[in-house]
C-alpha cells in the first residue's frame, strides 16, 4: 500500500511492468477530487470537467501563436488544413494518455521509467526536461511580452515578474485542485471571445477558409511551408501535455474496479475532446486573424508578436483590436507557465523520482526556465524572440516521437493496460500517427541540413 492509499500490488497482475508504480504523480492533489456516485451519468461526468482545459492551454500557447501569425501572414489560410490534423491527432493521444493513467495509476513518465531499463529511461528523461525548458521559453517570453504590450513593462522586467505564477499556483492548490481549473477556464474564455471579436472586426473571405482546411500536396513540398506546418504541428501536440494529462487526470477519484475505471476513461476523453475543440477554435482564429489583416493587405511577413499588435489597429480600423490582442496573449503566457510548472513536476517525479516539498518543486521548475528566458531576452529583445518562439515549437515537434511511441506502445499491451488496452483500431491509427510525425521531422532535418529550410 502506498502513502496515497492505493494498492501496488494490483500490478502484479500486469506482467509487462518491471517494478511496482511506487507513490502516485502529484501526490499532494492524487484523488482529491471526489466523483459523484448518482444515477444520474451527466453528473457523474460532471467531476471529470477540467483537466482537459489545463491540457487546452498547451494547445494555444504563445509558441503557438508566433507559428500561426508566420502561416496565416505568409500563406494565407493554407495551414489551417495543418491545425485541423494536428487537433485530430491531439484528440486521439490525449485519449490514450486518460486510458493510460486511470488503467495503471500511472503517468506516462512513470510508465516510461517502470517498463524501460534506465539506460532507456534516462534519455528519455533528459529529452522530456528539453521539450518543457522549450515550451517555457516560449511562455515566459510571451507572457513577457504581453506585459510589455499592455502595460509598458520592459521585456527584462516582465521575465522576472512571470515568476510570480508559482505563488498563483501555491495559492490557488491550497483552495483545492478545482479553483486552479476553474481560473484556468476562466482564462481561456477571455481568450475566446478576444479573438471572437478580433475575427468579426478582419472580416475574413469564409469560402477562402473552408478551402483551406483541405490538406494540400504544396504543404510538403515547399520547404519554407513545411518548416513553418511542423512548428505548428509542435506547438498544437505538445510532448508536456502528453504527461500532464496522464499526471492531472488521476487527481479523479473515479474508483478501483474495471467498470469504474471504464467510466472513468470514457469520460476523461469526452472532457478533453470538447477542451481541444476550443482550442482548435482559437487556434484556427490567430491563423484566420493573420490571413485575413496581414496576408491580404500585402503584410505577408509579420511574424513578431509586436508587430502584429501594431499593424491591428491601421488595418482593422480600430484601437480596440490590438488591445484584446495583448489581453488575449497575456492570458495564454499566464496559463500556459502554470500547467507547464505542472508538467515539470510530473516529469520530475515521474521520470527520476524526486520527491521534493510541493513549493520547492515548483518555484525549482519555474526558476530553471527563467534563467535561459531571461538570457535569450537581454541578447535579443523584442526583435528574434519570434524567431525563438517558432524555433522552439520544431524542437518539441522533434521530440514528439520520443513521447508518443512509448505511449502508443504501452496503451497497445494488454500485459501492461489489462481488460483496459485500447482497441486495436485506435492503436493502429496511433501507430500511423506516430510514424507520420517521424517522416515529417526527417524531411524537415535534411531540408536544414540541405539548405532547403
Amino acid at each position: 500500500m502506498t502513502s496515497d492509499g492505493t494498492d501496488v500490488t494490483a500490478d502484479r497482475n500486469f506482467e509487462g511492468w518491471r517494478r511496482e508504480r511506487g507513490e502516485a504523480s502529484m501526490s499532494d492533489v492524487h484523488a482529491s477530487v471526489a466523483v459523484t456516485r448518482s444515477r444520474s451519468a451527466f453528473r457523474r461526468a460532471l467531476a471529470f470537467f477540467g483537466p482537459g482545459y489545463l491540457v487546452a492551454v498547451g494547445y494555444m500557447d504563445p509558441g503557438n501563436w508566433a507559428t500561426s501569425l508566420a502561416g496565416g501572414s505568409r500563406f494565407g489560410y493554407a495551414l489551417l488544413s495543418v491545425v485541423l490534423i494536428s487537433n485530430i491527432m491531439a484528440v486521439l493521444l490525449q485519449a490514450l494518455c486518460a486510458r493510460l493513467a486511470i488503467a495503471t495509476g500511472r503517468d506516462l513518465a512513470q510508465a516510461c521509467r517502470d517498463a524501460y531499463p534506465r539506460f532507456l529511461a534516462w534519455p528519455l528523461w533528459l529529452l522530456a526536461e528539453l521539450a518543457i525548458c522549450a515550451t517555457d521559453l516560449a511562455e515566459v517570453i510571451g507572457t513577457a511580452i504581453g506585459l510589455n504590450l499592455l502595460f509598458g513593462i520592459p521585456l527584462e522586467l516582465g521575465v522576472i515578474i512571470t515568476a510570480t505564477d508559482v505563488l498563483l499556483v501555491l495559492y490557488l492548490q491550497n483552495k483545492g485542485f478545482r479553483k486552479i481549473e476553474a481560473f484556468i477556464i476562466a482564462l481561456l474564455g477571455v481568450i475566446a471571445w478576444c479573438f471572437l471579436i478580433q475575427i468579426l472586426m478582419a472580416r475574413p473571405d469564409w469560402g477562402a477558409v473552408i478551402r483551406g482546411f483541405a490538406p494540400t500536396t504544396e504543404i510538403v513540398n515547399n520547404p519554407d511551408m513545411l518548416y513553418i506546418a511542423l512548428g505548428i504541428i509542435g506547438a498544437t501536440v505538445m510532448p508536456h501535455n502528453l504527461y500532464l494529462h496522464s499526471g492531472v487526470v488521476q487527481t479523479r477519484a473515479y474508483g478501483h474496479t474495471t467498470s469504474e475505471k471504464r467510466e472513468a476513461i470514457r469520460f476523461a476523453s469526452l472532457d478533453s475532446t470538447i477542451a481541444l475543440t476550443l482550442a482548435l477554435l482559437v487556434n484556427a482564429s490567430i491563423l484566420i486573424l493573420a490571413g485575413a489583416s496581414f496576408n491580404a493587405t500585402g503584410h505577408t511577413s509579420v511574424e513578431d508578436l509586436d508587430k502584429a499588435h501594431m499593424l491591428l489597429n491601421p488595418l482593422l480600423g480600430s484601437a480596440l483590436a490590438p488591445t484584446l490582442f495583448a489581453i488575449a496573449l497575456l492570458c495564454c503566457g499566464l496559463n500556459s507557465t502554470i500547467t507547464a510548472t505542472m508538467a515539470g513536476q510530473i516529469v520530475m517525479e515521474g521520470f527520476i523520482d524526486i520527491r521534493l516539498k510541493p513549493w520547492l518543486r515548483r518555484a525549482l521548475t519555474r526558476f530553471v526556465a527563467i534563467i535561459p528566458a531571461a538570457i535569450v531576452t537581454l541578447l535579443y529583445g523584442s526583435e528574434g524572440t519570434t524567431q525563438l518562439l517558432i524555433f522552439s515549437q520544431v524542437i518539441l515537434s522533434l521530440q514528439l516521437p520520443f513521447a508518443v511511441v512509448p505511449l502508443v506502445m504501452f496503451t497497445a499491451d494488454r500485459k501492461k493496460m489489462g481488460a483496459l488496452v485500447a482497441p486495436r483500431w485506435i492503436s493502429v491509427i496511433a501507430a500511423l500517427i506516430a510514424m507520420l510525425m517521424i517522416v515529417l521531422n526527417l524531411k524537415l532535418i535534411i531540408d536544414v541540413f540541405s539548405g532547403s529550410a
